[in-house]
């Protein structure tokens, strides 16, 4: 069982954070349930920074509640970050020391005994297989090393809850996929995931369960699959058009889609079978430059609630 308020680890009730006249954070509520994973799944400017470092105890609350393991950051902020891992947006290792220098030296702030961050550094270099370069310095690194030398870091006192934000930003696709694999073992022995991300594909394979932030504010919350079936369709139609795109597409798919979406580059069509729509649509003459039927994702939530795609 968790602490507090209803056992959640992470409880926040009308959680607001302002910056001068600028609300970042207005009026959130979720709870953080021990071992899930739970993302905040927004664009930039959403407001998912300033929340986690509200939760982190880096940054003030404004008003509304949040406790962290039952504890009140602006009095335990001290307590509470002993039991947090934190991976920040930029990575903040240190430079001139080494890859295993960076573990040992963080481990320090916890007050943990030499002896025990030695083992305890060569157990998470090894996690993160970084063992080969733990005498390297941590500048020639790529990114994708960078990040998962924070990762190990971050979990050096053991924390009960990982706080993550954009934990993959800036990575190729090789090197988040890395990332990923870590954060699902992690998961999978009992460590709570708490991230932020403005990629819906990280959301979907990481999050058991999200909410989704736009300017400030909660717009919708549930399992990536819940969210999906609440919000899209089945299948989605993307079209592409050369110059010869028609002024009103809709008048055309009239009847055959449940729901069209205008971008500036393609025309997405929500419906329940892709196939038979694309098939109605070569029916009635329209001919697009290229047609592709995919399953509905997170963006696609995203798209209904706000109009507005995640990535800007």
């Amino acid at each position: 069982m968790g602490d507090g308020n209803g056992h959640s680890l992470v409880h926040a009730r009308g959680l607001v954070k302002r910056f001068g006249e600028l609300v970042a954070v207005d009026a959130v509520d979720f709870d953080l349930e021990r071992g899930e994973a739970f993302g905040f799944l927004g664009p930039n400017g959403a407001g998912k920074t300033s929340t986690m470092r509200m939760i982190g105890c880096v940054s003030p609350v404004t008003g509304g509640t949040l406790r962290v393991f039952g504890l009140d950051p602006a009095r335990d902020g001290v307590a509470i970050r002993g039991r947090l891992g934190v991976v920040p947006q930029q990575d903040s290792l240190d430079m001139d020391l080494t890859v295993r220098e960076n573990i040992v030296v963080y481990g320090r702030y916890f007050g943990l005994p030499r002896s025990t961050l030695r083992r305890r550094a060569d157990e998470l270099l090894e996690f993160v297989e970084l063992s080969e370069r733990a005498g390297d310095r941590v500048e020639p690194l790529s990114g994708g090393m960078k990040r998962r030398l924070t990762i190990a870091r971050s979990l050096v006192n053991d924390p009960e809850v990982l706080l993550l934000d954009e934990p993959t930003t800036g990575l190729d696709p090789q090197a988040r996929h890395v990332v990923w694999d870590r954060l699902y073992r992690l998961k999978r022995q009992g460590v709570t995931l708490l991230l932020t991300t403005h990629y819906m594909d990280e959301a979907e394979q990481l999050c058991d369960r999200l909410v989704v932030m736009d300017k400030g504010r909660i717009v919708a919350d549930g399992s990536p699959r819940d969210l999906i079936d609440r919000y899209s369709t089945r299948e989605v139609v993307e079209l592409r058009f050369d110059e010869t795109r028609p002024t009103d597409v809709s008048a055309w798919v009239d009847g055959l889609v449940s729901r069209v979406e205008s971008l500036p580059d393609r025309v997405l069509l929500y419906t329940d079978d892709g196939d038979a729509a694309a098939h109605g649509l070569h029916e009635r003459g329209l001919v697009p430059e290229s047609v592709l039927v995919r399953r509905s994702t997170l963006e696609d939530v995203f798209l209904h609630l706000t109009g507005r795609s995640l990535i800007e």
